[in-house]
């Protein structure tokens, strides 16, 4: 499904997306972000099982900073490696 357009550059070195094959793109573009929000949630999702405590209490009630920068951590992660895997 991964489609390699070529596309064209004008006199100024901007790439020119023929009117025809606008539509094809943002296809293709709304079904890689739904592919990649599938993933992220079902990599959360795991993450939030395999914790032996609950990730929401000790993010909001114990307020514990450090596991929301792991958290965060983990997703920035995860966003990478999906941005490279659409990339190709």
């Amino acid at each position: 499904m991964l489609l390699k357009l070529a596309f064209m550059k004008n006199s100024l070195g901007s790439t020119v997306i023929p009117m025809d094959q606008l539509g094809g793109l943002v296809l293709q573009s709304l079904v890689f972000a739904l592919i990649g929000i599938v993933i992220f949630a079902i990599a959360f999702w795991i993450i939030v099982k395999l914790t032996p405590f609950s990730v929401r209490k000790e993010i909001e009630e114990d307020q514990n900073v450090a596991m929301a920068v792991l958290i965060g951590a983990i997703i920035i992660a995860i966003a990478i490696v999906l941005a490279a895997a659409i990339q190709g």
